[in-house]
Parts: structure tokens; sequence; C-alpha cells
């Protein structure tokens, strides 16, 4: 199969792009970064140089292709966060409808079916009716859950107060993802003619005290704390920490969400679904060699 990796070398994509050479496709990955040329075809792939706001350049990219894998990069470090990644995903559809191209695996998240009220996933929301638009394509939407990755940004309040936090409490339940089973979710899909619409990946399902005791474990802080934050508090810490306003807004916003119940909704009422191999403690290991 001809497969389209969107979303360069990151989290997601460079191991989606291994486990799909490996087995044996042609692969090309899309990046917007020319320096990254040379990893993509150190991994067997061939590199697509170009942005993923240029919807004639994507298109000619997916001409030919048998699946796309369609990643908008979130682009946290500008202003009108959602605004400007709704139009990325206005651009990768239109290239999608023009190349006609037959299936595309999209990452989304748990949190997508809301409008609003979600923080950065907005645009995810905004990207799936984008997607829906689009005629003769089977669309298979990957909600993801909440990325272990992030906790790493936990590491300097853990050595330096002796706790981790965020705007919700101890007892909310949290749907975790490490990249890996996405990838893993990712491949099988694109090999698949079709798909269900929705399907959630989510590696653990567990309240933010767990993840504070397990990487506070981890990290040599046994009996870590998890203290919940006013959204004051959590705005306040994150600008002082060097975030934007706007994206600080955003993330506490989603964490309000979470707080709610509001974001892990729909996620609850599909059963939990739970298909991921890699559990909290599995992340911990990682999670230990950065502290």
């Amino acid at each position: 199969m001809k497969i389209i990796v969107t979303g360069s070398l990151g989290n997601t994509g460079k191991l989606l792009t291994s486990i799909l050479v490996a087995a044996g496709h042609q692969v090309t990955v899309i990046s917007s970064n020319a320096d990254r040329q040379q990893d993509i075809e150190a991994l067997g792939a061939t590199a697509a140089i170009g942005s993923l706001s240029d919807a004639a350049f994507l298109a000619g990219a997916f001409a030919g292709a048998d699946a796309v894998y369609a990643m908008t990069p979130p682009g946290m470090g500008g202003s009108n966060i959602v605004a400007n990644n709704t139009r990325a995903g206005e651009a990768l559809a239109t290239a999608i409808q023009q190349a006609r191209v037959p299936r595309v695996v999209v990452l989304s998240s748990v949190g997508a079916d809301l409008s609003s009220g979600n923080g950065p996933i907005a645009a995810l929301y905004n990207i799936e009716h984008l997607y829906n638009k689009v005629p003769g394509t089977a669309f298979t939407y990957l909600r993801a859950g909440y990325f272990y990755l992030n906790f790493y940004a936990d590491i300097p309040l853990i050595k330096g107060q002796g706790f981790m936090g965020g705007n919700y409490p101890a007892n909310t339940v949290l749907p975790l993802v490490h990249p890996r089973d996405i990838a893993a979710a990712a491949a099988e899909e694109l090999q698949q003619p079709s798909g269900k619409k929705v399907r959630y990946v989510v590696s653990d399902v567990r309240t933010a005290a767990d993840v504070a005791k397990v990487l506070g474990q981890a990290a040599g802080k046994a009996d870590l704390p998890w203290v919940e934050f006013t959204d004051e508090q959590s705005l306040q810490g994150m600008t002082q920490a060097g975030l934007p306003e706007e994206i600080a807004g955003l993330y506490t916003e989603m964490g309000a969400a979470f707080r709610s119940g509001k974001l892990q909704a729909d996620f609850e009422q599909n059963g939990q679904p739970v298909s991921g191999k890699v559990k909290l403690e599995d992340f911990a290991k990682e999670f230990a060699e950065k502290v």
C-alpha cells in the first residue's frame, strides 16, 4: 500500500512510520522541516517537505495514496490556536477530497465530541466535522486519551514542591495513552479498507491520585500527593512557568472539563474501552529516566 503519514516524526509519526515500513508498505512522511528529510529516509520512507496549510501541496503528495494518517499538529506555539488548527484541518480535508483518498485515519482526542469548553480539543471537534463532509472517503477517528508524556511537565513541580497537581481533584478518573499504542492502532486501521467511525485509543484508566503515587515512586518520592488547584491558580502557575496566556487558558479549560466529567463522558458512555498495552506502571519506568 501507498500510505501517507502527516505530522512528521513526532510522538506518533516516527513509531507509525517504522511499523508501516516494516510491514512492507510504501510510506511518505510529510514534514514542514527540511532538516527532517534525512531522518525520514533513514527509516526507509520518502520525505515530502511542505506545509500542512498548503492544500495544493498536500493534494499532490496524496495523489495515488491508498491511505492517509491525518494528524494536525497542535500548533501550541502561536495565537488563535483553535482557529489556526481548524484551518490546517480545512487544508487537509480539501486535499483528501481533491486526491480522492479512499481511506483516512485521523488522530483525534477524548473530548472531541464537544464543540466547546474542552480547551484545545475544540479544534479536533471542528476537524472531525470538516472530514465528515468529504464524500467517498472512509474515515476513522482515533480519539486518544490524555498523553502520558504530558506529565513530564510536572517534573519541576515534583522536584521543587514535592507534589503533582492540576485544576481537578485527586479522584478524577483520567483516560491515559502512550504514543506506542496510538501508533499500533493507527497502523491497524490504515491497513483496513474501512472501519468504524470512532475508535477510542486508551492505554490505562487511572485516578489523578494513582498517577501521582505511581510516578512519585518512580521519581523516588514515595506517597507523592496530588494537589487540586483552582482555575485561577492553574492559569497563574502556567503563565509564570512561561506559557503564553492563551495556551494556559486552554489547558485550564481542559482541566475544568476533566473536573466536571464532561470531557471523558462519551468515553465512559462507550464502556471505557481500553485497547492499549502500556500501563501507567510501564510508563513510570520511562518517567524515572527523565527525573
